[in-house]
C-alpha cells in the first residue's frame, strides 16, 4: 500500500541576531523620520520623555507575546492564542485576517512611499519601481528564510548607522535657541506625544510568527523581542534627544523632513544620504511584512480548512511559497491602485485592538493553568496593563 508522502514543513534556521535584527528593522522604520518632529510639537524638549512613555506603554504587550510565543508556539500567532484562550476558531481566524491585512496594507503604504523616495534618485516611472521592488522583495522571501532575514538585517543596519549619524550631528552641532515655553513639562502634552510615539514600535508584534523557524524558540523568541524594544527605544530617545538640542521645537513641528533638518542644522552640509536611507527603511518595511504576512496564513491553513492550501512549505525552500505569492500579489495591487493613507489609519486601529484581545488572551490562559516548563512567563498583572495601555492608544487613534 503506497503511503502517503511526508509534508514539508518550515525549517529552523533562525537564531537570536537575525530575529533581533527583523525586530528592530519593522520598528524603525520610515515613520521615525517623521515622527520626530510631530511629537517634538506636542511634548517641547521633553520629547524623549514622550518616547519613554510609549516604550514603557509598548513593554508590557511585548513581554505577553513572549510568554505567548512559547505557550503555543504556532506561526499566526495571534489566531493560535485566542483559538486557544477561548476555543472559538473563528475568533483566532479573524484576529490572524485582521493581522494579515494591517500586514499587506502597511507593505503597501511603504512600497509607496520607498518608491518615491526611489524616484529621486533613478528615473523611471513609479509604478515600474512599485512592481520591480515589490517582485524583488517577493523573490527574496521565497528563497529562504535566513536569505531573506539576512538582508533585512543588511537594510536594518544601514538604517541604524543613518540614525546614529543624525544622533552624532545633534550632540556634536551648536545648540539652539528654544523659547522658555519648549522648556516647560506639559504633561498633557508629553502624555500625547507618548501616543504619537506609541506608533514607532508596532512591529514587535510580527517577531512571533518566527517561530516555527526560530532555533530554541521558547528561550530565543522572548528574548528577541525585548532586545528589539530596547534597542529600538534606545535609538529613538537619543534621535529625540539631538533632534531638539539643535532645532528649536517649531522648526521641528512645521518640518515633514525633521532629521533631515537636524543634519543639516547641525553640520551645514546636505542631507541628501538621508534619502538612501529612507529607501532601506522601505524595502525592510515591505520585505518584513511580506514575511510575516505569508507566515500567518501559513498558520492559519493548519486549522481554517478553506485557507489549507496555504499550510505546505516548499520542499526545497522550506518557507511558505504559495502564501508569500498572495502577500506579494495583494501587496502590489494595492501599491499600484489604492489611496491608502485612510485605510492606513484604520489598520493601525485594528492592530491595537488585537493588542487588547492578545493581552486578555494571556489573562485567561494564565488563569487556565501555568506555562510548560522553559517558557519565559511574565508576571500576573503586566498583561492588564497591555491591555489598557493599548486601549487608550485605540480611543485616541479612533477620537
Amino acid at each position: 500500500m503506497a503511503t502517503k508522502p511526508v509534508e514539508a514543513g518550515l525549517r529552523r534556521r533562525v537564531g537570536f541576531g537575525l530575529l533581533t535584527l527583523y525586530g528592530v528593522g519593522v520598528m524603525v522604520g520610515a515613520g521615525i523620520y517623521v515622527l520626530v518632529g510631530a511629537v517634538a510639537g506636542h511634548a517641547g524638549t521633553w520629547a524623549p520623555l514622550s518616547f519613554i512613555v510609549a516604550a514603557l506603554i509598548a513593554a508590557p504587550s511585548g513581554f505577553s507575546y513572549g510568554e505567548l510565543s512559547g505557550r503555543i508556539p504556532e506561526a499566526a500567532g495571534e489566531a493560535a492564542y485566542l483559538r486557544t484562550a477561548t476555543g472559538w476558531p473563528l475568533a483566532g481566524a479573524a484576529a490572524g485576517l485582521a493581522v494579515v491585512i494591517v500586514g499587506v496594507v502597511s507593505a503597501a503604504v511603504v512600497l509607496q512611499g520607498g518608491a518615491g523616495y526611489l524616484r529621486g534618485l533613478i528615473d523611471l516611472p513609479e509604478p515600474v519601481l512599485i512592481i520591480g521592488i515589490g517582485l524583488g522583495l517577493g523573490s527574496a522571501a521565497i528563497i529562504g528564510v535566513v536569505e531573506s532575514l539576512l538582508l533585512a538585517a543588511v537594510l536594518t543596519t544601514v538604517e541604524v548607522v543613518g540614525l546614529a549619524i543624525v544622533i552624532w550631528a545633534g550632540a556634536t552641532g551648536e545648540a539652539a535657541v528654544q523659547p522658555e515655553i519648549a522648556f516647560e513639562l506639559n504633561m498633557l502634552g508629553v502624555a500625547t506625544g507618548a501616543i504619537l510615539a506609541f506608533f514607532a514600535f508596532l512591529g514587535f508584534e510580527d517577531m512571533v510568527n518566527m517561530v516555527e523557524e526560530t532555533r530554541e524558540p521558547q528561550r530565543t523568541v522572548p528574548l528577541a523581542i525585548f532586545a528589539a524594544l530596547a534597542v529600538t527605544a534606545v535609538l529613538y530617545i537619543l534621535v529625540c534627544w539631538a533632534a531638539t538640542r539643535v532645532v528649536s521645537v517649531d522648526q521641528l513641528a512645521a518640518s515633514r523632513r525633521p532629521l533631515t533638518l537636524v543634519y543639516e542644522t547641525a553640520t551645514g552640509r546636505s542631507a541628501a544620504f538621508l534619502a538612501l536611507i529612507a529607501v532601506a527603511a522601505a524595502l525592510n518595511g515591505v520585505l518584513a511584512q511580506i514575511v510575516m504576512s505569508s507566515r500567518v496564513l501559513f498558520g492559519l491553513g493548519r486549522f481554517l480548512q478553506p485557507l489549507s492550501v496555504f499550510h505546505h512549505a516548499h520542499r526545497r525552500f522550506r518557507t511558505p511559497v504559495l502564501a508569500t505569492v498572495l502577500a506579494t500579489g495583494v501587496t502590489l495591487a494595492l501599491a499600484l491602485t489604492a489611496d491608502l493613507v485612510a485605510l492606513a489609519e484604520v489598520t493601525s486601529a485594528v492592530l491595537l485592538l488585537v493588542f487588547v484581545s492578545i493581552n486578555g488572551a494571556l489573562i485567561v490562559l494564565k488563569r487556565a493553568g501555568p506555562a510548560p516548563e522553559g517558557t519565559f512567563v511574565t508576571p500576573a498583572w503586566l498583561p492588564w496593563f497591555g491591555a489598557i495601555g493599548s486601549a487608550v492608544a485605540f480611543v485616541w487613534t479612533v477620537i
